[in-house]
């Protein structure tokens, strides 16, 4: 009886453990909008989906400049944010028909390459056993 109740305890912890690691919180802030108007639009990556189908997606309104969304129930990982300015409120990122944005984007880590979209390498970040805070620049 004291062995099995050895074990129930142990599986308990386990259970505990897994699931705190599960929640942590990636809190993120676009600091220099150039419009209040619209909204801002952040998509959260894995390097296995990056620029695909995102992990989560979050849009937010900007005031003063300032645009926050929180990124909930995080698993620890590597990963990487990429928002825009939606500032015509259509839901899409967009461009002219050379390909040239028209609405400004970052990424997480502020490394963007001039020549092209934001590259996984200069976005990744690590989520370990704390919750995670940082600003992106357009």
């Amino acid at each position: 009886m004291k062995f099995l109740m050895h074990i129930f305890v142990l599986a308990i912890l386990f259970a505990v453990k897994t699931v705190s690691a599960q929640n942590r919180t990636i809190t993120v802030t676009v600091v220099n909008v150039t419009s209040d108007q619209g909204k801002v639009m952040y998509a959260l990556y894995s390097k296995e989906n990056f620029r695909k189908e995102p992990l989560q997606a979050k849009q937010a309104t900007i005031e003063k400049g300032r645009s926050t969304v929180a990124f909930e129930n995080v698993a620890e990982g590597e990963y990487a944010i990429i928002c825009f300015h939606d500032a015509n409120n259509n839901n899409k990122m967009d461009f002219e028909p050379n390909g040239i944005p028209l609405e400004d984007y970052g990424a997480s880590n502020n490394q963007l390459s001039p020549f092209g979209p934001p590259q996984y390498e200069d976005a990744k970040f690590v989520v370990g056993d704390k919750d995670v805070s940082f600003d992106i620049k357009f």
